[in-house]
């Protein structure tokens, strides 16, 4: 009964290693909270990103809800929300910067509180992949308003 007892934990212990070396960046979509959604195909996204509709009742609720994921090295234009938006990031480590100030980095967990009509970008870092949740705060304020593509000198700009 020891025998199998230190077996056991051995075994265990093995798994859980192998599991440990084979996570990387790359791999962080597998863990997703939901499925991935739409490719996006605007010119508001320089690289490749996703979207998901989690709630579109903006009626009822003032409010649009959707998962966005943005592959390495992907961002949005610079942007602003007449009613803001908060973002909630799931998954990976991404860029979030607001017009005149530094470009911070965000990763999961963060939470993001975009004040109404802030000019602001985010997106996924050069190396790795990131999801956050977009909430649409007052959607009937008005709808996003897009402006000019994030330069590669903004989004490298740490």
């Amino acid at each position: 009964m020891k025998t199998t007892g230190i077996v056991l934990s051995a075994v265990t212990a093995i798994v859980l290693s192998s599991c440990n070396h084979a996570k990387t960046k790359d791999m962080e979509h597998v863990k997703a909270i939901f499925p991935e959604g739409e490719k996006i195909s605007n010119n508001n996204f320089k690289g490749t990103a996703y979207l998901r509709m989690l709630m579109t009742n903006a009626e009822t609720f003032d409010c649009t809800i959707g998962n966005v994921a943005f592959e390495a090295g992907c961002r949005n234009s610079w942007h602003s929300h007449p009613g803001g938006q908060i973002l909630i990031v799931t998954s990976g480590e991404g860029y979030y910067q607001e017009k005149g100030k530094q470009v911070q980095v965000i990763k999961t967990g963060d939470v993001i509180e975009i004040l109404p009509n802030v000019v602001h970008w985010h997106g996924a870092t050069p190396h790795s992949r990131m999801e956050h949740i977009a909430i649409g705060t007052k959607a009937s304020a008005g709808a996003v308003v897009w402006y000019e593509p994030v330069t590669d000198e903004e989004y490298n700009n740490l």
